[in-house]
């Protein structure tokens, strides 16, 4: 079983829904990024989504696209991405699920199969892919179905219902529910604007609905942890990659504690 279904498998058991942060990979390096992981982990991560840098982002606000920049101006290379974390997973004990967020032009430009076979080779076990259309999706997620990794979609508040439903169709693993309409960044509430989509989706698909966009504070995981199946915070987190540069130690110690702090809320 992938290691993802097993994880909601056994969330659902429990009645409570998985904590998923972001982590931008290679900012402000990778070895920052090798650290970063296990840490992540440890302070309560049940899934951790890995950001990679594209000079393109789609839908990320100001916060995350500065942490690409910086990324990206560090050099940042795909395939020294998929050799660092394989240095991760491959250590005895290491057992937390981690999916890609990667543009489709990227996985494109490797090849849908090159990429899956990679990006498995080194741990990963599905992708989010914002920008693939769901009237473009049967052929990656035909090959993502044939190798067990996940294929991972967007649907938001504006996604009218008939294309909810071919988006839906081609997710497996969970779906990616956007809370706002807009870009990635903090706000002030989250739940009163995606109570309705997790209800009508809830009727087409058995997959989880993870929420993400927008979601930063302790208060919004409280309230959307008797609703949806998955809680999904990344600006909150990658700003704190910011200073990461100047003072590796304090960002760090920041990212985990706030990990720590979002992931006591659920509990």
């Amino acid at each position: 079983m992938n290691p993802i279904d097993a994880l909601f498998t056994r969330l659902r058991a429990a009645k409570r829904p998985a904590f998923m942060p972001f982590l931008t990979a290679g900012d402000p390096d990778l070895a920052f990024t090798a650290e970063a992981l296990p840490s992540l982990a440890a302070a309560g991560a049940d899934l951790v989504e890995v950001g990679f840098p594209f000079s393109d982002p789609i839908a990320d606000g100001p916060v995350i696209q500065a942490s690409y920049t910086r990324a990206l101006s560090a050099g940042f290379k795909l395939g020294e991405l998929f050799k660092t974390v394989k240095t991760v997973t491959s250590t005895s004990g290491w057992t937390t699920p981690l999916v890609a967020m990667a543009s489709y032009s990227l996985i494109w430009k490797k090849g849908i199969v090159a990429f899956i076979e990679t990006a498995q080779q080194s741990g990963f076990n599905g992708a989010v892919v914002p920008d693939l259309p769901a009237e473009e999706a049967d052929e990656i997620a035909t090959r993502c179905r044939d190798r067990d990794f996940k294929l991972i979609l967007l649907v938001s508040p504006t996604t009218a219902p008939a294309r909810a439903e071919k988006i839906v169709k081609a997710c497996s693993g969970f779906v990616y529910v956007v809370s706002v309409v807009g870009i990635t960044g903090t706000q002030t509430s989250v739940a009163g604007q995606v109570e309705a989509l997790l209800a009508r989706l809830r009727k087409i698909t058995d997959l989880p609905l993870c929420v993400g966009f927008g979601v930063s504070k302790p208060e919004h995981v409280k309230a959307l942890r008797e609703i949806a199946d998955g809680v999904i915070v990344g600006s909150a987190l990658v700003k704190k990659l910011d200073r990461a540069t100047a003072d590796r130690a304090r960002a760090m110690k920041d990212v985990s504690e706030l990990v720590r702090q979002l992931r006591g809320a659920i509990d």
